[in-house]
């Protein structure tokens, strides 16, 4: 299969070549600067090629193995008519141009387009090494890897062989003389070494990522990519497996976040954007490229670095004025999970307060059904949790919360209180925690999300603090969800968004019913309110946006296809109406909820805690998870389910899925939600009443309504043409509006007031500029550019 990008479309391009070798390991060695806002220093990259793995997929064409005795080739690039200075020839790949060539097969790409080189790698500082001109037309092995936005420096063979000890690593029957072949065998025998010997493991990848180089390489930059290659090394099986990039991030390079906190501070945090992490460091972007990590951060003494990673890293101060912090992972994992944060935060810890004050942990203790999954494990080998006895029974893990110095009441007042049941509620439904720790930060004002979560550590949004802990629990509960999906399991084809977004939302609303210890009814009512909520939602949102972009799976059958390199695209992964968009978190639900009620909840999250036994560790296709699902559906409960019928009701087409079509709406039958429905009709009584004095006998009595409540009474009133201003001001007065939580005064500024008088609401009320655009839209930007 051949990709062949176009700069014009919304394609996300995924270049790296993970196909002829996969990065096993990451070491990096950073330095943050806030006066340049750039984050320099160096990263180490340990291989293995296609002759040590297969790729596992789920289809025989997608299946790629690599004999040492034969490589796939790429196209020799093409030399730029650059005039040459100091005897110097430049080669140059643009992205457009890059297309994969099996030995033999003819290069179809398109010359004549619009693929100049010098055009496409506008806003990259591409370094241009040249060609050994007297080697020139050889077919020599291109690495691949993803890259955007960073200044790189220089690229480097690392001499592994010089490691004092590394000679452990050499098995006798191996040369004794040092060549390209033993330090790639020194590079294998290390990325191979049993889990129980992982620190033996990361304490020989930091030595290595600080031996010597045995040769510069060459390389080149585009756009979308950083292109490697070692002169006479023609396949992947010769090409050094243990390299080091020194490089520079750029301040606009958008997987990196410079900006103040909510105390002012400096600071700088990485998000989850549409090109992940490939502004951050250079790396390989396709999921199937799990990789573990270690970093050590450099940093002014007075900031606190935070970072993915499985130990509580603390400060080591280098000399005055400066400290470094080190993080490692030993759980392989997709390079775009990573993340990392500095800034001045402060740790919240818990204030003395009465056991009378905290939710109480309820005993969930795993049955023995649960238990016989322990220790069985499908993934490639690391130290699991799920093969330790005493993970399983640790409800809370230890965790930490970290956040600006003037939110720390707030954080001990409602986010503290809620972590230790929220993590409880989660084991009680899914079992062990698969990471060991979690840190909780609370993200500075810009963050575009209500939460993101990371391996190790969360963002939150300052805008869950607020409502106490309406909204707090619940986006806690989502993300503690991720863990599970998205995480420990992930997506194999990125446009598959929904595994992890509609697990991750229909897993909420079960965790937070558990962490607030309702009665049976009780969770049944808040379940069924909220469903009526994303099914008000969910009709917007199909309503609002393009058909193509309501397509859970867009690529159909070819989801999880590759290339013969391993490159390939994200369908409309840079499309910038994608961000605002929750399809994939709304029908994703609505799937789960289905398939759930099909089942009956006992039979459905048993199932859910098999599949997770089974799949943790791995990247699954939606396939994956639906054929287990259906063999698991006594055959009485599954007239006209099957995988492919989901498909084409669920994830291959738009609108509203054909199941919920003419079904009763969610919340028919909800009491809560038939009081909403009261109170409307008191509201649209008020409103269709004349605009002269009203007697006091004539008022309307309102009831005092749940937060969830008022949120679907504003989505009702949404509905309604005009409301009076009369209507508008007793509405603020009943329900006080401004100091409602930015989901409730978002529904409201959203459409029962003009963009003018928003403005202005929004200018008065001291939280209005920490609102963000997850929750209701788009609506919201276009005020705070005015605001700001």
């Amino acid at each position: 299969m051949e990709i062949k990008l176009d700069p014009s479309r919304d394609d996300l391009p995924l270049m790296a070549n993970t196909s002829h070798m996969l990065v096993k390991h990451y070491v990096l060695d950073l330095e943050v600067d806030f006066e340049s806002r750039i984050i320099e220093g160096t990263i180490v990259l340990f291989f293995e090629d296609g002759s040590r793995f297969r790729k596992q997929t789920s289809s025989t064409k997608e299946t790629c193995q690599l004999a040492s005795n034969k490589a796939y080739k790429f196209r020799t690039p093409e030399l730029c008519h650059i005039p040459v200075t100091n005897a110097r020839t430049t080669f140059n790949v643009g992205y457009s141009d890059f297309v994969i060539c099996d030995k033999g097969e003819e290069d179809t790409s398109d010359k004549d387009g619009n693929h100049d080189n010098q055009e496409q790698a506008s806003g990259i500082s591409s370094s241009k090494y040249c060609c050994d001109t007297e080697n020139h037309g050889r077919e020599d092995f291109l690495l691949v890897l993803d890259c955007c936005d960073l200044s790189v420096l220089k690229v480097e063979e690392v001499d592994v062989a010089a490691v004092p000890g590394i000679e452990k690593f050499i098995r006798p029957s191996k040369l004794t003389t040092v060549s390209e072949e033993l330090r790639n065998e020194i590079v294998h025998e290390l990325v191979t070494l049993p889990a129980v010997h992982w620190r033996k493991q990361l304490d020989y990848f930091v030595r290595c990522s600080q031996a010597p180089s045995c040769g510069e390489l060459f390389f080149d930059t585009d756009t979308w990519s950083l292109q490697i290659r070692k002169t006479g090394a023609q396949t992947a099986t010769d090409f050094p497996h243990a390299i080091r990039i020194s490089y520079k991030t750029k301040p606009e390079g958008q997987s990196v976040t410079w900006t103040s906190d909510q105390s002012g501070r400096p600071c700088v945090y990485t998000m989850g954007s549409p090109i992940n992490n490939r502004a951050l460091f250079p790396c390989q972007e396709p999921p199937v490229a799990m990789s573990t990590w270690q970093a050590t951060v450099r940093a002014a003494a007075s900031f606190v670095v935070l970072m993915s990673g499985e130990n509580s890293a603390k400060p080591t101060q280098l000399h005055e004025g400066c400290s470094s912090w080190h993080y490692y992972v030993t759980m392989p994992m997709p390079a775009s999970t990573f993340t990392i944060a500095v800034g001045c935060w402060t740790e919240v810890v818990p204030k003395k307060w009465s056991s009378n004050d905290l939710m109480i942990e309820r005993p969930f203790p795993l049955s023995e059904t649960d238990c016989r999954y322990v220790g069985v494990c499908s993934h490639m080998e690391y130290p699991c949790r799920f093969q330790n006895a005493a993970a399983t029974t640790q409800k809370v893990i230890p965790h930490r919360v970290f956040a600006p110095g003037c939110l720390k009441g707030v954080c001990q007042e409602i986010l503290l209180r809620l972590l230790p049941p929220c993590l409880s509620a989660a084991h009680s439904v899914l079992g062990s925690h698969p990471f060991s720790r979690l840190d909780i930060l609370i993200v500075p004002a810009n963050f575009s999300s209500l939460g993101m979560a990371s391996p190790h550590i969360i963002f939150l949004s300052q805008s869950t603090l607020t409502g106490r802990s309406h909204l707090c629990g619940p986006r806690l509960c989502h993300e503690i969800a991720h863990t599970w999906f998205g995480l420990a399991i992930g997506a194999r084809d990125w446009t598959e968004e929904w595994l992890s977004e509609g697990f991750a939302t229909h897993l909420e609303d079960v965790f937070w019913a558990e962490a607030q210890q309702l009665a049976p009814h009780d969770a049944e009512e808040q379940r069924e309110l909220r469903a009526c909520l994303r099914w008000h939602r969910l009709r917007d949102e199909l309503r609002n946006s393009p058909e193509e972009m309501q397509v859970l799976r867009p690529s159909k059958e070819k989801t999880g296809h590759v290339s013969d390199s391993g490159a390939s695209v994200v369908k409309h992964g840079l499309n910038p109406e994608k961000n605002f968009m929750q399809v994939h978190y709304l029908k994703g639900y609505f799937l789960l909820r289905f398939l759930a009620r099909r089942l009956g909840d006992k039979t459905y999250f048993s199932f859910l805690r098999k599949f997770v036994h089974k799949f943790h560790g791995q990247l699954i296709l939606s396939q994956d998870f639906l054929q287990m699902l259906l063999e698991n559906i006594p055959e009485e409960k599954r007239p006209d389910l099957s995988v492919e019928n989901i498909f084409q009701d669920w994830l291959e087409s738009s609108g509203i899925p054909k199941p919920l079509q003419g079904a009763r709406p969610p919340g028919a039958d909800c009491g809560l939600v038939r009081r909403v429905d009261a109170e409307v009709t008191k509201w649209m009584r008020l409103n269709q009443r004349p605009r002269k004095r009203r007697r006091r006998e004539e008022e309307e009595v309102f009831e005092k309504l749940l937060p969830d409540q008022l949120v679907l009474l504003l989505e009702h009133l949404l509905e309604e043409k005009t409301l009076s201003r009369p209507t508008l001001q007793t509405l603020q007065r009943t329900y006080c509006l401004h100091e409602q939580d930015a989901e409730a005064l978002g529904l409201t500024l959203q459409k029962l007031m003009s963009e003018q008088t928003a403005c202005k609401w929004m200018s008065k009320t001291p939280s209005a500029k920490s609102w963000h655009g997850d929750v209701p839209g788009t609506w919201f930007f276009s005020f705070k550019k005015k605001l700001n």
